[in-house]
């Protein structure tokens, strides 16, 4: 028997890779989150993370008993909810930014309607900077976006770095400005491009501009330019663009998953946590 609290900890350690940020995450000391990883580890025989003083890694093993941690989790949730008896309802209006048209964040809101099938969830797709703008402004319950480094709103659900991306055939003239595919404002990552190339004096233009994930990638695969993207979202068809290129470091970014604080519904926290429970699928492309 695996313990549900240890596996949600194992959980927030896998996506936040940090044991301080899984800490704050669950309201638990960061020796607590030490001690249910080793109780795990004990408990399978296996070491699921390798870490020292600078990263956190989970290992193969590590991988794999993820896995089996997110479907015990489901199925203990929906047998707390069967015979609990409650059932939410209510109007959801949920925003989900472009970086996750392509995960399977679809699979996650299929369940999410299959366990609460009255909730109305109404989802909206847009730049993560127009998503908190509309949360602030009461438009919308729940985001799940991009935050600015800088930004201490929202729960974290996984963090990760921005890199260049661009068709594995293009060419970068040193002597050139830097052709960039971006965004509209206020898109998070245009904006952190653009000030990563300014700190480095670095020229540039705009070689295309889309509101669309779809459109962004259809001119990084034709060889337009460069892209400023989640090293873990990288789409099909495009590869990270080398660091003998010379072009700026972008930093982090966190993907959170943030409510309106100040009237936070039953639905609205209900999906939050599904969102913060299968973080890892997030990290992945959608079959």
């Amino acid at each position: 028997m695996y313990d549900p609290g240890q596996l949600r900890t194992l959980l927030a350690v896998a996506q936040t890779l940090s044991f301080t940020q899984a800490a704050r995450r669950l309201g638990l000391r960061q020796s607590t989150v030490s001690q249910h990883v080793r109780r795990l580890e004990d408990a399978t025989g296996r070491t699921l993370f390798t870490r020292d003083t600078h990263s956190v890694e989970l290992t193969e093993d590590g991988e794999a008993m993820l896995g089996f941690a997110r479907r015990i989790l489901e199925v203990h949730e929906q047998a707390t909810s069967f015979f609990t008896g409650t059932r939410l309802r209510g109007r959801l209006r949920f925003g989900a930014s472009e970086d996750f048209v392509v995960t399977r964040l679809p699979e996650i809101l299929e369940s999410f309607r299959a366990e609460h099938p009255e909730v109305d969830l109404e989802l909206t797709v847009e730049l993560s900077g127009t998503l908190h703008a509309q949360l602030d402004a009461g438009k919308l319950d729940l985001v799940l976006a991009k935050r600015r480094p800088e930004d201490p709103r929202g729960e974290s659900v996984w963090h990760d770095r921005l890199v260049w991306i661009g068709s594995e055939r293009l060419r970068i003239d040193q002597d050139r400005p830097v052709p960039l595919i971006v965004y509209p404002p206020p898109g998070i990552s245009r904006a952190l491009a653009l000030e990563a190339l300014e700190r480095h004096g670095r020229a540039w233009r705009i070689a295309c501009t889309s509101g669309s994930l779809n459109g962004l990638v259809a001119a990084a695969r034709a060889g337009l330019g460069v892209m400023a993207h989640s090293r873990g979202l990288i789409p099909p068809g495009l590869v990270r663009v080398p660091d003998r290129v010379g072009l700026p470091e972008l930093g982090e970014v966190d993907f959170v998953v943030r409510s309106a604080a100040r009237d936070e519904s039953e639905p609205a926290r209900a999906l939050a946590q599904a969102v913060l429970a299968g973080g890892d699928r997030l990290h992945r492309s959608a079959r």
